[in-house]
């Protein structure tokens, strides 16, 4: 090891220590829970006074805030009568809870049955059969009240089920009471009671309510701010105060946004409620893990892009605003960070890529460019073109290009008149090609070609690269 990674290994050992992590033996893994870090972010901050802090989620062992809850479900249940020693724990969920209870369960020894809707990432459905829960996959784009909608699906197992439960978190008061007692009581010891806003979102409603709750018992100023999905009706009802009866519409960020409002989300704890686009979203995900090295998924990503508003608006060194991180980046590999998924999706941009790559690209046996000295014959032009099939040359003196020809106007100058194809080409020859880096972007360059123009000079530190013409650019752009 080196002496600059002897003393990086130090600093970080010392700032462990600081925190006292994990300096005892747990009892299970369940003792782990909670607790997570908060961490500033610095860098998709930029240009902004407003502090902003994310409270890492996906360190709880199950990767997401719903660790929390899952064994207080449980134990509620064992402690109410209704689940007994070897009974079921049947609930929908989109993934999350289900790890949270899958944990729990291992340990206690119940069986898991889970119902997932269809948009929901393979990654969640395999690390949920990992934990050894059954999952059974239902479609999306069903109203809440269907059959086959994945809560009403749930129900109906857990009631046909002998010694099942249904975790009923979209219900079950132990959801934000869990928060309560864990999440808001963190906040308000991380930030030493400096805490000015606070931004999530709903699925359930448990964390939003439960730390809210908390968090304004200690001081009422404190904003709780929402999220909201576009297709959500969360946002919509908090807008109506609950009077309204908005229709959703599909949406791809996975565990948050609703259909209906849940018995455990009280919206009369949010000061605000801001909906985003799933594109936005993703985007803020994915900044956050290439900026500042937190791997999180697409809910994560919403937040943050209203708690950027927000520090915007509030535009003060003194705040203190804290966005929700919920889970880790690693449910959704198959999916926002997926550049094909995305790009079908209509998330991301198709990649033009520089004019470096379209030279890449090209297919031909010719060389890389051909050209003509400016002493040569029209002959000898034509001659180059047909032999390597090209339609234009640059005229080279040395490394300059000193002008062009091309087949059409040569074979055209040349049918009126024969003597003209031993004249040279210097002669004749029309305006040179333009020379661009092969840095530029594909976009930049399209503008530069035309009918008059048919094709550009390819430089890289200084030293011709090639030539790429309309017709290159064009067979690029429909591979793309």
């Amino acid at each position: 090891m080196t002496s600059s990674a002897r003393d990086s290994a130090v600093s970080l050992a010392k700032k462990a220590g600081e925190v006292e992590r994990n300096r005892r033996p747990y009892g299970s893994v369940l003792e782990t829970i909670g607790w997570t870090p908060l961490v500033k972010l610095n860098r998709i901050t930029k240009g902004i006074r407003t502090p902003v802090y994310g409270k890492a989620e996906f360190f709880n062992p199950g990767g997401s805030v719903k660790d929390r809850i899952g064994l207080p479900i449980i134990e509620r249940a064992e402690q109410d009568g209704s689940l007994k020693p070897g009974g079921t724990i049947v609930e929908g969920t989109s993934g999350n809870t289900g790890v949270g209870l899958a944990i729990a369960a291992a340990l206690k020894g119940y069986r898991c049955i889970f119902t997932m809707p269809d948009k929901m990432s393979q990654e969640k459905v395999r690390l949920l059969k990992a934990f050894g829960a059954e999952v059974i996959i239902t479609p999306t784009a069903v109203a809440p009240d269907h059959p086959d909608n994945y809560v009403m699906m749930a129900k109906r197992i857990a009631k046909e089920t002998p010694n099942a439960i249904l975790a009923n978190q979209f219900y079950n008061e132990a959801n934000p009471d869990a928060h309560y007692a864990t999440t808001g009581p963190e906040l308000w010891e991380q930030t030493e009671g400096r805490i000015t806003h606070f931004v999530a979102a709903a699925g359930t409603g448990g964390t939003i309510t439960g730390v809210s709750r908390y968090l304004k018992e200690k001081n009422p100023k404190i904003r709780i701010i929402a999220g909201d999905p576009a297709g959500s009706i969360l946002a919509e009802m908090w807008k109506t105060k609950g009077k309204g009866h908005p229709d959703g519409a599909p949406y791809k960020i996975e565990g948050i946004g609703q259909d209906k409002v849940p018995g455990t989300l009280d919206l009369s704890l949010v000061d605000d409620y801001q909906t985003v686009s799933d594109r936005d979203a993703f985007a803020m995900a994915r900044r956050l893990t290439r900026e500042e090295g937190l791997f999180v998924g697409g809910s994560a990503g919403l937040i943050t892009h209203v708690a950027l508003r927000v520090a915007r608006e509030v535009d003060d060194p003194n705040a203190f605003v804290v966005t929700f991180l919920c889970d880790t980046g690693e449910r959704y590999l198959s999916k926002l960070y997926n550049d094909e998924w995305m790009r079908e999706n209509q998330m991301l941009d198709a990649e033009r890529g520089t004019l470096g790559t379209v030279l890449g690209a090209k297919t031909t046996d010719a060389p890389a460019m051909v050209s003509v000295a400016p002493g040569s014959t029209v002959r000898q032009a034509l001659g180059l073109m047909h032999q390597h099939d090209v339609s234009q040359l640059p005229v080279m003196d040395g490394s300059n290009c000193i002008g062009s020809v091309s087949d059409w106007a040569l074979s055209g100058k040349s049918l009126e008149d024969t003597k003209l194809l031993d004249a040279t080409v210097s002669d004749i020859m029309d305006p040179p090609f333009p020379s661009v880096e092969a840095g530029q972007s594909v976009e930049s360059v399209a503008k530069l070609l035309s009918k008059s123009n048919p094709a550009v000079l390819v430089r890289k530190n200084g030293a011709m690269q090639g030539i790429v013409t309309r017709s290159d650019l064009l067979q690029f752009l429909m591979k793309a």
